[in-house]
C-alpha cells in the first residue's frame, strides 16, 4: 500500500474549460490520497458475504469510520449506518453503489465520495499525470459548432502525424461528428494504448484527408511558460493547470529555463485551476520560497502537521500570482502561503475556499471511495473554507467582462487581459518592493 495527501476537488474549471478538452484527459482534477489495496472486512461482519455487493459497502463503512474527520460523523449513528447497509438485500451493484452514496449523504460533505470503477480509474488516470490518447487539444467553434484543434503536444502520436492547430475533424473512425460536443468527440477519440483511431481532418488550402493515430500513454501539460518582453520588463510567465504527479517536475524545468532568460519577475497563474495533489502544491511551494510554513493540517484527533519551506527555492524575483474564483483547493494552498509570507502579491478574485484534505482507497471491485482526513489553514492560521483567498488586489471585472475574456483563448496574459495587465504593472513599479494593503480594490 502508498499512501499519499492529497486533497479532493469535485470542481470543474468553468472559465479555463476550453483548454481542459484535451484528448488524454477526461476527469476533473482532484487531490485525495491512495491506498490501494482493499480493506479486509472486521470480525463483527456478516458472514456470507463473499461475493455480495456487502463487501464493498463494507469496506467503505470502515474507512470512514477509521478516517472521517469528524469523529461525530455529522451526528449521524454510524454504528446503526453499517446495520442498515448490511441487512439490507442488493439485486445489483448498482443498487448497493445508490445506496451507499444514500450513506455518505449523512455526512453532508461533498468531497466524501463514493466512486464508481470508471470514476476511480478517471480519477488515477487525472492525477497521475499521464493518460493514454493522441495528445491534441480541441476546441468548438461558437457559431459553427466546428471542432478545431487548437494545441498538439510534443512528441504525441498527433505530433509526429503532422496535425497542426487550426485543423477541423470531420469524421472519427469514418464516422461523422455533425452535432456532437467537443467533449463527446475527445471521449470517441480516447481509448486504450496500442489501438488504433482514423481522424478525417479539414485543413486550410487542402483536401480532406485522413490521418491514421495509434494511442500512447502520454505525459499531461500540466505546466505551459513563456518569456513575455513587456516594454523594458521581462516577464517568466508561468500557467499551472492542475496539481498532477507530474506538474512538480514540470514546474521546476519552466523556471529554471526561465531563469536562464534572465527575467525581472514572474507571474504565476493559478485562474481555473481545481485543485490537485498535496504534495505537489508544496513541492511547488518549495520552489517559490526558502523559508517559512507552507500550510498545516489538523487531523480527527486534533494533530497538527506544519510543512514548511525546505531552503530550496529556485528563485527570489518578484512575483504576482493570478487567481480567480475557480482556483482551489491546492491552487489555494499555494496562493495562501505565497501571500502570507509575502513572497508574492495575489492578485483576481477571491477563490473557492475548499479546506479540507482527503483520502481515496480502491475497494475490491474497482470502485473508490474519497473521504475528508483532515482541514488545512493558511500559514497564518486563516480558515479558508467556504472562504477563500483573499487576493492583495481585487479585480472588479464584471461577468460581462470575464465571459468575453475567457472566450478569448488567445487574449490570456496578453495586455487585453485584465489580470495580466495589471501583474505586469505591479511589476514595472516594484510594488512588490513594499507593503500592500489587504484587499485593495482595482476599479
Amino acid at each position: 500500500m502508498f499512501n499519499y495527501q492529497q486533497k479532493s476537488m469535485k470542481l470543474a474549471s468553468k472559465h479555463f474549460s476550453f483548454i481542459q478538452n484535451i484528448l488524454y484527459s477526461g476527469a476533473i482534477a482532484t487531490t485525495v490520497a491512495f491506498s490501494l489495496l482493499a480493506p479486509s472486512l472486521s470480525k463483527p461482519a456478516e458472514a456470507n458475504l463473499e461475493n455480495s455487493p456487502k463487501v464493498v459497502l463494507d469496506e467503505a463503512w470502515q474507512i470512514v469510520n477509521r478516517e472521517y474527520v469528524d469523529r461525530n460523523f455529522n451526528h449521524t449513528d454510524w454504528e446503526a449506518t453499517r446495520k442498515s447497509l448490511l441487512d439490507k438485500n442488493y439485486t445489483s451493484l448498482e443498487e448497493a453503489y445508490e445506496t451507499l452514496r444514500q450513506a455518505l449523504n449523512q455526512l453532508d460533505d461533498p468531497y466524501t465520495r463514493f466512486l464508481d470503477p470508471e470514476q476511480f480509474k478517471e480519477l488515477t488516470n487525472q492525477t497521475s499525470g499521464e493518460m493514454s490518447g493522441v495528445g491534441m487539444q480541441l476546441k468548438q467553434e461558437e457559431l459553427s459548432k466546428a471542432i478545431i484543434v487548437v494545441d498538439v503536444v510534443d512528441n504525441s502520436p498527433a505530433m509526429k502525424a503532422g496535425l497542426l492547430p487550426g485543423d477541423q475533424i470531420q469524421e472519427i473512425d469514418g464516422k461523422s461528428i455533425s452535432g456532437l460536443s467537443v467533449s463527446a468527440a475527445a471521449k470517441l477519440i480516447r481509448g486504450d494504448v496500442g489501438t488504433k483511431v482514423v481522424l478525417r481532418v479539414l485543413r486550410s488550402g487542402y483536401n480532406e484527408f485522413d490521418v491514421d493515430l495509434i494511442r500512447a500513454r502520454i505525459e499531461l501539460q500540466a505546466v505551459r511558460y513563456d518569456l513575455k518582453q513587456e516594454e523594458d520588463q521581462r516577464i517568466g510567465y508561468i500557467r499551472l493547470q492542475e496539481f498532477s504527479a507530474h506538474a512538480g517536475r514540470q514546474m521546476e524545468r519552466a523556471i529554471e529555463d526561465l531563469n536562464n532568460q534572465n527575467p525581472d519577475g514572474y507571474v504565476l497563474d493559478l485562474r481555473g485551476n481545481p485543485g490537485g495533489l498535496l504534495r505537489i502544491s508544496i513541492d511547488i511551494a518549495r520552489m517559490w520560497m526558502d523559508k517559512g510554513a507552507i500550510v498545516s493540517t489538523v487531523n480527527r484527533d486534533g494533530d497538527r502537521q506544519e510543512l514548511r519551506a525546505n531552503r530550496s527555492a529556485l528563485t527570489d524575483k518578484p512575483t504576482v500570482v493570478l487567481v480567480d474564483s475557480d482556483s482551489a483547493s491546492a491552487s489555494e494552498i499555494l496562493a495562501g502561503a505565497l501571500k502570507d509570507n509575502d513572497r508574492a502579491i495575489v492578485i483576481g478574485d477571491q477563490t473557492f475556499g475548499k479546506a479540507l484534505v482527503q483520502s481515496v482507497h480502491s475497494l475490491s471491485d474497482g470502485s473508490g471511495l474519497s473521504v475528508t482526513i483532515a482541514h488545512y489553514y493558511t500559514p497564518k492560521g486563516t480558515d479558508i473554507s467556504k472562504k477563500g483567498v483573499t487576493p492583495n488586489v481585487v479585480l472588479n471585472l464584471t461577468d460581462s467582462q470575464k465571459r468575453r475574456l475567457y472566450r478569448r483563448p488567445e487574449a490570456i496574459a496578453t495586455n487585453s487581459d485584465p489580470y495580466y495587465a495589471r501583474a505586469v504593472n505591479l511589476l514595472k513599479n516594484q510594488v512588490l518592493l513594499r507593503p500592500l494593503v489587504l484587499g485593495e480594490q482595482d476599479n
